[in-house]
This record gives structure tokens, sequence and C-alpha cells, in this order.
């Protein structure tokens, strides 16, 4: 039985799990949105929301905004939080995007850092589907203007396909372009 035992295995070894959760929240941070299987995205989101808390804090004390009890915890709170992550985290574009572009917009967010969309199942083997992307890196694609729809012509909805016979009436023939060259004006 396992009781009381959190988390995921996702059929992996230990090593082999933290590495792939590491690569996941690297693409992650890299690419604000991702899509994987619901498992490995509800793992991903308990590594990412962590990692995001840790540069949020490092931030908010290299500021000054924390001061008193919390602000021991954290001394010289920037270089140890960002050796932290990097224990998990390879990609040193990824770790200064993390504390400067993604610590700075969820500054007054009280947590719930990323979202989980599902998707469906996977055609190959039927896996659950899901898109696991950070809150407030979306709101530019929303706020996008949409396309006007295509108007519709009328008649059917589909065009028929035409038949071989049909495709050699419409081709104009060789003999017809050559004279239509000779005779164009130079």
């Amino acid at each position: 039985m396992r009781h009381r035992k959190s988390g995921r295995k996702l059929k992996r070894t230990a090593s082999h799990r933290r590495a792939t959760l590491g690569a996941l929240a690297t693409a992650l941070l890299k690419h604000k949105r991702i899509t994987t299987t619901v498992a490995k995205a509800k793992e991903t989101r308990m590594v990412v929301e962590k990692l995001i808390t840790r540069a949020k804090n490092a931030r908010a004390v290299d500021a000054g905004a924390v001061t008193g009890e919390r602000a021991k915890k954290f001394v010289s709170a920037s270089g140890h939080a960002r050796r932290e992550v990097g224990r998990l985290v390879k990609d040193r574009e990824a770790i200064t995007d993390l504390f400067t572009e993604i610590a700075e917009k969820v500054a007054t967010r009280p947590g719930g850092y990323t979202r989980i969309v599902k998707l469906g199942q996977r055609y190959g083997d039927g896996a659950e589907l899901a898109v696991i992307e950070l809150v407030d890196f979306n709101a530019a694609k929303e706020s996008a203007p949409k396309k006007k729809p295509a108007k519709k012509t009328a008649g059917k909805s589909s065009p028929r396909r035409k038949s071989p016979k049909a495709k050699k009436a419409e081709a104009p023939s060789p003999a017809l372009e050559q004279a239509t060259l000779a005779s164009a004006p130079k």
C-alpha cells in the first residue's frame, strides 16, 4: 500500500525522474508554455512553483522589501538562490529569465504561478495530454486581436474533386503556350 507517499514515480528511477522534471522545468521557464502528459505536468507544477517562489523571495530581499525575521532566512539571497535553482535547472538563460523577468512579474502574486489545461488523449498511445503554462505570460496572446473568419462561399461546403479528364481539359496544351509566348510583344 502507498499510504502517505506523495508524488508520482512516472515509471522512472529517482535520478531519471529528477532529470526529467529538471528538463521540463527548464523548458517551461524558457518557453512559458509546454505540452506534456497530465502526470508530468502536475509533477512539473510542484517543482516550478517552488523555484519561482525561491526566485521571488530572493528578489524581494535584494530589493529590501523584506525585513526583520523573514529577511534573516534569506541572507545574501540572490547568489544562494541561484545556486539552489541551478542544481535542477542547468540552463543559465532560463535561470536569468527566472530571477529577472518571471520573478518581477509574479512579485505580487501569492502562489499559483502555473496553469494546467487538459487537452485530451494522444493519438499514438492514448496518454492524457495537458498544456502547462505560466499564468502571467499568456495575457499578450489573449489580448491580441483575433482574425476575422473567412467568408463562406455560396454553394456546397466542400469543393468536389475533379476527375483526371477534367484536369486534362483545364490544362493548356504545350503548343498553345508556345504560341502565346511567341506572339507576346517584347
